[in-house]
């Protein structure tokens, strides 16, 4: 079993114990993600799968704040943003612009990319490495900056 399922489950008890029910929600979503792709997959979670899941979950909240911003609804940008540093405490530490960066050109270098038709090849070596400690469109808009 994934070593994070288990911090997050033994958070859940803690949270019931401590009634900290905004946190608590967003840890039985978190939960019920994992469950829902374990019944799909028939598969147990391992910390990778997690990392998965918990990426995109935070990408679904960046989302969600953006658009609210722009809708002018701070009110519910304000609970997006509480569920998204939730979701993040989860998360593998996120790199610095500068290691992403030299990952990139790593990449670059390794498979010969010259134009943005190789994106797709440098993508390929860079999100393994980057799931859940960078934000892979952000990441995919400097290699499209760097081959274009």
């Amino acid at each position: 079993m994934s070593e994070i399922k288990n911090t997050v489950l033994a958070d859940i008890k803690a949270c019931m114990k401590s009634g900290d029910k905004a946190r608590l929600g967003v840890l039985r979503l978190i939960s019920s993600a994992v469950k829902q792709r374990e019944v799909d997959e028939r598969v147990d979670t391992d910390d990778a799968a997690m990392i998965s899941i918990l990426d995109k979950m935070a990408k679904q909240r960046r989302e969600s704040i953006e658009q609210f911003t722009s809708a002018g609804r701070t009110d519910l940008a304000d609970a997006e943003v509480v569920e998204l540093e939730i979701i993040k405490a989860y998360l593998p530490e996120q790199l610095s612009e500068q290691e992403i960066t030299a990952l990139i050109d790593k990449a670059v270098a390794d498979t010969g990319a010259a134009s943005v038709r190789d994106m797709g090849k440098v993508m390929g070596i860079l999100k393994p490495e980057l799931q859940g400690k960078a934000d892979m469109s952000a990441v995919s808009s400097l290699v499209k900056s760097k081959l274009g």
